[in-house]
């Protein structure tokens, strides 16, 4: 089966090698933001012969080609998800690193009232909350 990274690829006339495929499937069926560590653990176990490098090779050449976007949460790693046309923020949880995606409507226009009222018009945005649970304490 053929992941929406790989149509994309061949959108764009990627060439496409068998590792890359690999890794572009990895990075399709995630579920969470990995970073290149993690996909090269969930790429190696589909094929041992995959190296770090051709995953960090990989992976920059799908940011480069605007098919993956590039996150930083604060942890020191940078995590990827495919870009997708649905706008959606995140919310990272300080403790355990997990990022929650979220889509607001109310936010979005809140978001374009407080660029109208400044002279502008909104064409993107990225919002990033930090918590912790509620009822939890911030790990420091």
């Amino acid at each position: 089966m053929t992941s929406k990274l790989e149509v994309l690829c061949a959108e764009k006339g990627l060439k496409m090698t068998e590792q890359r495929k690999v890794i572009a499937r990895v990075l399709s069926d995630s579920t969470d933001h990995p970073d290149v560590e993690q996909v090269y653990q969930r790429a190696s176990n589909l094929d041992s012969k995959i190296s770090i490098a051709t995953v960090y090779r990989t992976v920059k050449l799908f940011e480069e080609a605007n098919i993956l976007e590039r996150h930083d949460f604060g942890d020191g790693r940078a995590r990827y998800e495919e870009v997708t046309e649905q706008d959606h923020d995140h919310l990272i949880d300080v403790n355990s690193g997990e990022v929650v995606e979220f889509s607001d409507v109310e936010i979005h226009e809140l978001l374009s009232k407080m660029a109208s009222k400044l002279g502008y018009r909104l064409v993107d945005h990225r919002l990033e909350l930090y918590a912790v649970r509620e009822g939890c304490r911030e790990i420091k």
